[in-house]
This record gives C-alpha cells, sequence and structure tokens, in this order.
C-alpha cells in the first residue's frame, strides 16, 4: 500500500509540474503514464488477493 501512495503522489506532482510550467508538457504525460500504471497494479493486485482468500 505504501508503493501505491507513493506513485501517486508522484504522479500528482508530475502532473501539476507539467501542467503549470511552460515547455514541461511531457511531465504531464509521464505523471498520467504513472498513474495509470499504478491503478493496474492495485487492480492486480486486488484480483490476486481475492483468489486467494479462503471460503467459509
Amino acid at each position: 500500500m505504501t508503493l501505491f501512495l507513493a506513485l501517486v503522489i508522484v504522479a500528482i506532482v508530475l502532473g501539476l509540474i507539467g501542467a503549470t510550467a511552460d515547455g514541461l508538457l511531457f511531465l504531464l504525460f509521464i505523471g498520467i503514464a504513472v498513474l495509470v500504471a499504478d491503478l493496474v497494479y492495485i487492480a492486480m493486485r486486488a484480483r490476486r488477493s481475492a483468489r486467494h482468500r479462503p471460503a467459509r
């Protein structure tokens, strides 16, 4: 969970810098890519943990 939160913070910071700084639009796209990769990571982790839970 710490990795997830750290990557979300990095994505937000890169997105803000890319959106506000002149000529650094590529940072916005990198921030979006990091956010998408982070969401895929957490979805895969949630899916894997749901399969491994024992049935009661």
